[in-house]
């Protein structure tokens, strides 16, 4: 389930399924074994029997993925075809969970999806892929499953007709080895391992997001400053060597030197601007976004509900993303006013910058699929509530930090809680 009302093309919070299975819990305990047969050991002996069909399926498929894999990791296909075999080793897993909660009633969570981020690229895209420490794990646990599927079959079959009238307390002791198995092996990753994949996705992001800032930064100063103090110092050193023979036109060139001072100063304030705005280090958010509002083509009622300021770099980043909302308000929107509230509910800082022009422009869900990748590379949120025809409304989360750098708790706020908002 995701939230009402999603962009297009725009990341939202996805919600726990109710339908998916739990975690493994006391009712995943078969009842005790027992001389009587019942249904929870034909399930268990017909598991074993099937051990061994599922074990070679599996073997073969690993050993085949990690030969060739390894074996083409010195051409450019190598790493691709491993990426892909441990996609597919999911796939395994995923059967095996199912046959496990099917037939011994063990209920493990899937786990998540590896965190993709499109706009990292080809390659580190494919180095995710190969890390996937889940894929890893199916992988040990279809070689292990060979010399187990091996015993558990010839046991199992062997014991209908030698073993009858203790095979209920064998198929138990063999069948809670199979369950151990599933829960340590295809059990999802515990929560640093997806925290470190996910981190390590969000670094790229991060990386590709500063050297496009970089590029925007150099190309601005080539095309624009720089260029107008080049114009400026050859009018310069034409009117120096006018100034004898033709002092009248020496002053007019001295004049338009003079105003493309004042251009060139501009550009080289507004580049300032965009890299860190001097008003936002001295006055803060409120100051800084009412500044950004004032130059937006509707207009924009600011309210910010701040009992103190959160660390420069938060700041920073939440002053960019309304600024870049605002943006897109003023070219794609065609609204009438706009607003932008922030603050604070216990450890988090929320934005949200509505406004009443139309939705669904193509500008607009370019804008957002960037912002949604940077505010998610530092732990951050992004939603879109866009209906057709408007209004659209944008929230984003981010974690509070205090300017000493530590995270926060609670503090004085709206207190409203984003989910209610949106």
């Amino acid at each position: 389930m995701t939230e009402p009302n999603p962009q297009p093309g725009t990341p939202v919070r996805t919600l726990p399924d109710p339908a998916a299975p739990g975690p493994a819990g006391p009712g995943d305990r078969p009842p005790p074994a027992r001389f009587a047969y019942d249904a929870h050991t034909w399930k268990e002996i017909a598991h074993l029997l099937t051990n061994l069909p599922a074990a070679l399926v599996g073997f073969v498929y690993t050993v085949t993925v990690l030969s060739v894999g390894a074996g083409l990791t010195v051409t450019v296909i190598g790493l691709p075809l491993l990426a892909l075999g441990l996609l597919g080793a999911r796939q395994l897993g995923r059967l095996e969970r199912a046959r496990a909660r099917a037939m011994l009633g063990v209920r493990v969570e899937e786990p998540s999806p590896l965190p993709w981020r499109g706009s990292g690229g080809f390659w580190p895209g494919l180095w995710q892929g190969v890390k996937d420490p889940v894929g890893w794990r199916t992988f040990l646990f279809m070689l292990i499953r060979l010399p187990w599927g091996i015993l558990t079959f010839v046991v199992a079959l062997t014991g209908l007709f030698v073993l009858w009238p203790v095979l209920a307390f064998v198929v138990r002791a063999l069948a809670d080895v199979d369950r151990a198995l599933v829960r340590g092996l295809l059990s999802p990753s515990d929560e640093l391992e997806r925290r470190i994949a996910e981190l390590e996705s969000d670094r790229g992001v991060v990386v590709d997001a500063a050297a496009a800032d970089l590029r925007r930064i150099e190309r601005d100063l080539h095309d624009g400053a720089q260029a107008r103090l080049v114009n400026l110092a050859m009018g310069l050193g034409l009117a120096k060597e006018k100034l004898l023979e033709d002092p009248d036109a020496a002053a007019s060139m001295v004049e338009e030197a003079h105003g493309e001072v004042k251009l060139a100063l501009q550009e080289l304030r507004d580049l300032a601007r965009g890299i860190h705005p001097a008003v936002l280090t001295d006055r803060g958010l409120d100051a800084a976004l009412s500044s950004v509002a004032s130059r937006c083509t509707v207009p924009v009622r600011v309210t910010v509900d701040l009992a103190e300021r959160p660390a420069p770099a938060i700041e920073g980043i939440a002053y960019f993303t309304v600024s870049e909302l605002l943006q897109n308000v003023s070219k794609h929107s065609r609204a009438r006013s706009a607003a932008v509230e922030v603050w604070r509910s216990e450890d988090r800082l929320f934005l949200q910058v509505s406004d009443d022009g139309r939705a669904g422009e193509p500008g607009r869900r370019h804008g957002y699929a960037g912002l949604a990748d940077r505010l998610g590379a530092v732990d951050g949120l992004f939603v879109v509530d866009s209906p057709e025809g408007g209004p659209t409304t944008v929230t984003a989360e981010l974690p509070w930090r205090d300017r000493s750098g530590t995270a926060a708790g609670s503090a004085p706020g709206k207190g409203a809680s984003a989910r209610a908002r949106r």
